[in-house]
């Protein structure tokens, strides 16, 4: 009856949360406790609820079990069906108390309530423990946990978690690059790039590292360099489970398993399976000699 009735008579004596079936709050207390009894056999992540294994299981199998009746886009969720919806129907269910503005999304009216009560709303990762300014941009990242790429390219139907990120991947098709460096005139499918290229000019290098003090001009290669103090190797080989610093790194490595070799000689058609040894083996062909001193050190020995 209390399903019925919307009772909720079971109330957690951590967070106070109040749940309408018994087994619903056994299920929650282990998210206090840290219990996660479900396990996904294809990565091995954990989980707290046999829904979130379930809906976490689609990242795998792609399965997309909702569809939209307008556009007949497919979710993997039914939440995210229902926040979709809104798109077409023009429903904003949430309203701000203070100005009456009204919002389709839940986490849109969080964050703009902080702009009455002059609040700057910290969201955390529940996964990385990394903090967000806003609500929207922890749901944005989330799905770098989760594995959701909900827009899709219409060329080489290439998944994508965010609609800008869409939109800057279409530029590879189209060849579009808007943004241009005003000192060598080079262009740019992506603001970011033309930033980065920058420092090329200016020298800038604003990223330092606290260990050894050695700058960097970008962000991301401050973070591989911190991996050589650390000695973290958060990238692994799905074969043998050998460990890298570098996702580019274990790129290059799979392809011992499977044997790839994506650049060919256009001269002998050799195929290689890294860039460095196909531009060492061209030297063959145009005369030079790749390792300066071999012939020394063989005529030494």
């Amino acid at each position: 009856m209390s399903t019925h009735s919307k009772e909720k008579p079971y109330q957690c004596s951590e967070c106070l949360k109040d749940f309408t079936q018994k087994w619903d709050i056994i299920e929650h207390m282990r998210i206090h406790a840290g219990e996660k009894l479900y396990q996904c056999l294809e990565c091995l992540k954990d989980f707290t609820k046999k829904l979130d294994i379930i809906e976490h299981m689609r990242i795998h199998t792609r399965e997309r079990p909702f569809q939209c009746s307008e556009c007949l886009k497919d979710f993997s969720e039914k939440s995210d069906l229902i926040n979709h919806m809104r798109i077409h129907t023009g429903e904003k269910p949430y309203q701000c108390s203070e100005c009456l503005k009204d919002f389709s999304q839940k986490w849109d009216i969080i964050d703009h309530m902080s702009v009455h009560t002059g609040e700057k709303s910290c969201q955390q990762c529940s996964e990385c423990l990394r903090w967000f300014k806003s609500k929207s941009n922890l749901m944005f990242h989330m799905k770098i946990h989760t594995g959701e790429k909900p827009f899709q390219c219409s060329v080489c139907q290439k998944d994508l978690a965010r609609k800008s990120s869409l939109i800057m991947h279409m530029r590879i098709h189209t060849g579009e690059k808007p943004y241009q460096c005003s000192v060598c005139v080079k262009e740019f499918s992506c603001n970011s790039y033309l930033v980065k290229h920058m420092r090329v000019h200016t020298g800038e290098k604003p990223y330092h590292c606290s260990v050894c003090l050695k700058d960097f001009s970008c962000r991301s290669d401050l973070t591989k360099h911190v991996r050589i103090h650390t000695g973290e190797k958060p990238y692994h080989c799905s074969v043998c489970l050998k460990g890298f610093s570098c996702k580019s790194d274990v790129k290059k490595h799979v392809r011992i398993h499977t044997g790839e070799k994506p650049y060919k000689c256009s001269v002998c058609l050799k195929g290689f399976s890294q860039k460095a040894h196909k531009i060492r083996h061209m030297m063959v062909h145009e005369g030079q000699k790749p390792y300066p001193y071999c012939v020394e050190i063989v005529m030494d020995i």
